[in-house]
């Protein structure tokens, strides 16, 4: 450098002003080396992660996009690919696949407006044959042993299902559908009674057990865990 812009930056700087910038140099570099660094950007208010996830459950059909922009109508600034990244992080899956329903969600949520029903038969002490005839809840599994007899008539049946209404109503239960087999034992005027109560009779196939397999299920169950240790 010339001597002559050394003099002049000589009168312009001086020896305590450089020492000063050098201290200022050394408190930065300082502070730099002690502050924790955490790599990417600072993680989201954690009120804000918590709303996120809350309106993702709340509302299955909403997508990040839809979740960013009510966080902005709420005036809360966060950044649409950070709200993303939030409902990644959190396994929570894209809106399609959210409001899609599977079979075992249906049917679970069909179960509380099916009932089912059959008849077995039950051997007593001196080998007679006595005919019971059951209801079950799908929704609860619970049992109604409406009535047994050793002969079953079409009037018979009629009054269980009077009996069977009667059940239901106290206990609170609104039924839609009620499954039963294509015994002759149950008459049209069986399913007429039910069919004023507001549900509907559905038959099964012919030698079809599977379609009402959770009656036949428990048909079973009773038969092995009960009748078969007990003397009738």
């Amino acid at each position: 450098m010339p001597r002559d812009r050394l003099r002049h930056l000589a009168l312009l700087i001086r020896p305590a002003t450089i020492l000063r910038w050098h201290r200022d140099l050394l408190k930065r570099r300082h502070a730099t080396v002690s502050a924790p660094r955490r790599p990417g950007r600072p993680r989201t208010l954690r009120s804000i992660r918590a709303l996120v996830l809350r309106l993702a459950r709340e509302n299955p059909s909403w997508g990040y996009r839809r979740i960013h922009g009510e966080l902005a109508a709420l005036g809360i600034k966060v950044a649409a690919s950070t709200v993303w990244e939030i409902l990644q992080e959190h396994g929570i899956a894209p809106s399609p696949e959210r409001t899609h329903t599977t079979w075992a969600t249906f049917l679970r949520d069909q179960a509380g407006a099916l009932l089912a029903s059959d008849f077995f038969e039950v051997r007593t002490l001196t080998g007679a044959r006595l005919y019971v005839f059951a209801v079950i809840e799908h929704a609860t599994r619970r049992i109604h042993i409406l009535g047994a007899t050793a002969h079953p008539t079409g009037q018979w049946v009629t009054q269980l299902g009077r009996n069977l209404l009667m059940d239901l109503h106290e206990a609170g239960i609104t039924a839609m559908f009620l499954i039963r087999d294509r015994d002759a034992k149950f008459t049209t005027t069986f399913d007429a009674v039910l069919a004023d109560a507001g549900i509907q009779v559905v038959a099964t196939g012919i030698r079809i057990p599977r379609m009402n397999s959770i009656m036949e299920r428990w048909i079973q169950t009773c038969r092995r865990e009960m009748l078969d240790r007990t003397l009738i």
